[in-house]
C-alpha cells in the first residue's frame, strides 16, 4: 500500500546529541518519542560529510563520484535525475520546504514546489574550496568562534519560517493531494552554526554539565590529514576556554530548538489525521565536530562529523526497534520511492530503509562516504562494515577503528600487524568499489577548472570565502 512521505532533515546534527542515541544530557523529547514509535538506525551515514555533495547524493539515490556534485560550488541542478523527478513523471506531488543547497531555483531538481528555499550563493557557491594544490591560506577570523551564546540569528528564523510554512501546508494543501500520495521534504538548517541558541534552549545547558571536548589539547596528536585542515580551518584557535563552552551550550540549545519546531510539525500531522496514512523519516546532511580534536564543523570520516541520526516512523515500520545494518543518504531515494509506491523507479546506489528494518541485521552491507571539500587536498573515503570503520586518504596513511571496542576512534589500527589481515580486507572492499587516486584525479580536475572559469587561484582566494551560506534574504559575507 502507498503512503505519503514526510522527510525531515536538519543540518549538521550530530548522531551523538539526541536523547534516543544515548547522550546523557541533551534534551530531544520528540526525536526520542519518534524512536519509539519507529525504528532507529544505529549505524547511519552520511554519503559525503559537508551539506551540497550529501544534499546532491540524497537527491539521485546515488553517491558523489558517480554524480560528480563534489564540493559546495558543485551544486546539484537537476542534470542526473532523482526521486523528485520519478514522482513527477508518476504525476504525483512533491514539494520542498526550507534548506535544499542546490544552484537555483529555476534549476529542474524534481519538485513540484520549492516553499522558502535556500540555494548556494549566487548560484556559484563556496568556489574558494576548490582551491587545490596547493591548499589556500589559513583562515584569519573565525565568524563561528563570535557569533555564539544566547539570541536569535537569521538560521533560528528561518527555522521557525520553515516550521510555520510546513504546518500550513499540511493544514491546507495537503488534503487537496488526497487522490494520491504525495512527498514533503521539511529541510531545517538549525543546529548549524552559527552557534546562537534562543535564551530559554541555551540555558537548559549550564556549562558545569559540559563534557570537555575528546582530544581538544594542543598536543594531542592529529593524523597528518587531519592536522592539514586544522591548520587551514583553524576555528578552534580563536577561541578560549569559557567561549568554547558558550558554543558547545549553543549547539545543544539549537539541537532541542531543532526538536521543538520538528514537535511542531508531527503535532500538525497528527490534528490534521494524516499520520496513520504517512511514513515519517528523520536524518541530518551531516554531524558537527564540536571542537574534538580542535576541529568544528564537519568535513571528516569520524563519528563526530559522519555518522548521522535515521529514524523511520509510520506504516509498516516495527515501533522501538533498532536496527544495526549501515546505512546512508543514499538510501533515502529508495525509500520515499518505495513508500509512495514508485520502488520499481529506483534506479540508484541506495535501498529502501522500511526494507531494511524489517531484515535482520546485516553487519556485512557497507557504508560508503566520500569528501572533497574545503580543506581537504586529497580525497578521503569511508568504508564502514562489521564492527570497523576503514578511512582511506589519498597519498596518506589510511586509519582503521573497532568501533565495538573503541567507539570513541582513539586508537588507529592501521599499523597493528594484528590487524593486517583486515586492513587488506578494507582495502581491497574499496577498491571493488572505486579507484580511489582515479576519482581524487577526476574531482580536483573539476575544481581547478571552476577554479579558472571564476578568475583563477588569485582572484578566488583574494574574493575570500564565506562562512556558512546565508539565511534567504541575507547577504554573505565574505572573509578573507
Amino acid at each position: 500500500m502507498a503512503n505519503n512521505v514526510l522527510f525531515i532533515m536538519s543540518d549538521e546534527h550530530q548522531q551523538k546529541a539526541a536523547g534516543c542515541y544515548g547522550h546523557s544530557f541533551v534534551k530531544t523529547p520528540t526525536l526520542d518519542k519518534l524512536a519509539k514509535s519507529g525504528t532507529r538506525f544505529t549505524n547511519a551515514y552520511t554519503t559525503s560529510p559537508i551539506c551540497v555533495p550529501a544534499r546532491a547524493s540524497f537527491a539521485t539515490g546515488r553517491y558523489v563520484h558517480d554524480i560528480g556534485y563534489w564540493d559546495n560550488a558543485h551544486a546539484y541542478e537537476g542534470r542526473v535525475e532523482g526521486w523528485g523527478h520519478a514522482m513527477q513523471k508518476a504525476g504525483m506531488h512533491c514539494l520542498s520546504i526550507g534548506k535544499l543547497h542546490y544552484r537555483s531555483e529555476e534549476d529542474p531538481t524534481g519538485f513540484s514546489q520549492q516553499v522558502v528555499p535556500l540555494h548556494i550563493v549566487g548560484g556559484e557557491g563556496s568556489v574558494s574550496g576548490c582551491v587545490k594544490q596547493p591548499l589556500g591560506p589559513p583562515i584569519k577570523k573565525s565568524k563561528l568562534a563570535i557569533e555564539i551564546g544566547p539570541g536569535e540569528s537569521g538560521y533560528t528564523r528561518y527555522d521557525q519560517s520553515i516550521m510555520e510554512k510546513t504546518c500550513e501546508w499540511l493544514r491546507d494543501e495537503a488534503p487537496k493531494h488526497s487522490d494520491q500520495p504525495w512527498a514533503l521534504f521539511c529541510s531545517f538548517v538549525c543546529p548549524h552554526y552559527p552557534l546562537i541558541a534562543p535564551p530559554e534552549f541555551y540555558e537548559m545547558y549550564p556549562h558545569d554539565i559540559l563534557e570537555h571536548p575528546k582530544g581538544n589539547a594542543l598536543d594531542y596528536e592529529l593524523h597528518p590529514w587531519i592536522e592539514k585542515m586544522q591548520k587551514l580551518n583553524c576555528h578552534d584557535d580563536f577561541f578560549t576556554k569559557e567561549t568554547r563552552k558558550i558554543a558547545i551550550a549553543s549547539y545543544y540549545g539549537l539541537c532541542s530548538y531543532l526538536d521543538s519546531n520538528i514537535k511542531k510539525v508531527l503535532d500538525t500531522l497528527e490534528a490534521c489525521g494524516l499520520r496513520d496514512d504517512t511514513l515519517i523519516v528523520y536524518t541530518a546532511d551531516h554531524g558537527e565536530n564540536l571542537a574534538t580534536r580542535r576541529l568544528w564543523g564537519k568535513s571528516n570520516m569520524y563519528e563526530e562529523s559522519a555518522a548521522i541520526p535515521m529514524i523511520l516512523s509510520g506504516p509498516g515500520v516495527a515501533a522501538g526497534k533498532v536496527v544495526n545494518t549501515p546505512v546512508t543518504l543514499a538510501d533515502g531515494s529508495a525509500t520515499i520511492l518505495e513508500a509512495v509506491g514508485l520502488g520499481k523507479e529506483t534506479i540508484n546506489d541506495g535501498r529502501a530503509l522500511q526494507e531494511i528494518a524489517n531484515e535482520p541485521d546485516d553487519m556485512n552491507r557497507v557504508a560508503f562516504s566520500e569528501y572533497h571539500a574545503n580543506g581537504a587536498d586529497t580525497a578521503s573515503f569511508m568504508i564502514r562494515k562489521g564492527n570497523f570503520k576503514y578511512i582511506y586518504y589519498v597519498d596518506y596513511e589510511p586509519e582503521l577503528f573497532d568501533q565495538e571496542n573503541d567507539p570513541e576512534e582513539e586508537s588507529n589500527l592501521a599499523t597493528n600487524p594484528t590487524y593486517a589481515s583486515t586492513l587488506a580486507d578494507f582495502h581491497a572492499e574499496l577498491i571493488k568499489r572505486i579507484d580511489p587516486e582515479a576519482v581524487n584525479a577526476e574531482a580536483q580536475a573539476s575544481q581547478a577548472a571552476l577554479v579558472k572559469a571564476a578568475g583563477g587561484r588569485e582572484v578566488v582566494l583574494n574574493k575570500g570565502s564565506f562562512q556558512g551560506t546565508p539565511a534567504p534574504g541575507e547577504k554573505a559575507e565574505y572573509i578573507q
